[in-house]
């Protein structure tokens, strides 16, 4: 019988057309998959509502007393260096950091608990501590937070953990700070993972529906987690790229074969 092989690279150049549009098409994405807010002209204004984060383990704060006579309040402070300047990491080596019971030790007065109060609340505790134990008369006491951070994994450009002195950010921020979203990211399922007063929590975001800007997750919590999941597209090329490439590669190789039998 006489081989047509002629018909055979017919086939095999369809058989590598379909392969490649088969790809293509896994990898398409609808616009509805990579728009944000897609209700936003329906969004009503709403008041905003702002809220102290609390006090957690291993958090590192800047603790500040002062008094009408200030030679008075220096035992309380612990001394710290100025020639180094305001360098955000030479205050963190400086700061207080809230051990795993809670506690914060501040000088002469000794430990006292930070743990899942807000700055403001604890600013008021140390403050009556020191006036009711007749160390100082109408002390002014500041709280700070200086290692408030957030980390972004998944789909973004560039993912990692990113460092805020903000009182309050929002996701949309937070997702600013690691480059946004790829196209291939997850915009109706992004997965925020909250570790607050001894529980954590796992819960949705779904940036595609302005609404959702309502929720209490909107605004971001000093060690929150942020992941930014692949979408459908992403996750086809990821699961079939191998087998098309093998696919692709077997074919290749017949048709330069057949090419090279009919000569």
């Amino acid at each position: 019988m006489k081989i047509n092989y002629f018909m055979i690279k017919q086939h095999l150049s369809s058989v590598l057309s379909l392969v490649l549009l088969a790809m293509l098409l896994s990898s398409c994405v609808s616009n509805k998959e990579i728009l944000y807010f897609q209700d936003a002209d329906s969004y009503k204004e709403t008041t905003i509502e702002y809220r102290e984060n609390t006090v957690q383990p291993n958090d590192i704060l800047s603790i500040t007393i002062s008094a009408a006579i200030p030679e008075t309040a220096i035992p309380y402070n612990r001394s710290t260096s100025t020639n180094f300047g305001t360098n955000l990491e030479i205050l963190k080596l400086q700061g207080y950091l809230v051990n795993a019971e809670g506690f914060v030790a501040i000088p002469v007065l000794g430990k006292v608990e930070a743990s899942e109060k807000t700055t403001s609340e604890l600013e008021v505790l140390i403050a009556k501590e020191l006036e009711t134990g007749g160390h100082l008369v109408d002390p002014i006491v500041s709280v700070r937070l200086l290692n408030a951070k957030v980390t972004v994994l998944g789909e973004v450009a560039r993912s990692g953990t990113f460092t805020f002195t903000e009182q309050n950010i929002s996701v949309p921020q937070a997702l600013g700070y690691a480059g946004d979203l790829t196209i291939n990211g997850r915009r109706d399922d992004i997965l925020l993972i909250r570790e607050l007063d001894g529980v954590r929590s796992i819960s949705h975001i779904d940036l595609t529906t302005a609404n959702w800007m309502e929720n209490p997750e909107y605004m971001i919590r000093p060690n929150d987690v942020l992941v930014v999941q692949p979408n459908r597209a992403k996750v086809k090329t990821a699961g079939y790229v191998g087998n098309v490439t093998t696919i692709v590669s077997i074919a290749s190789l017949v048709l330069s074969a057949t090419i090279l039998l009919t000569r």
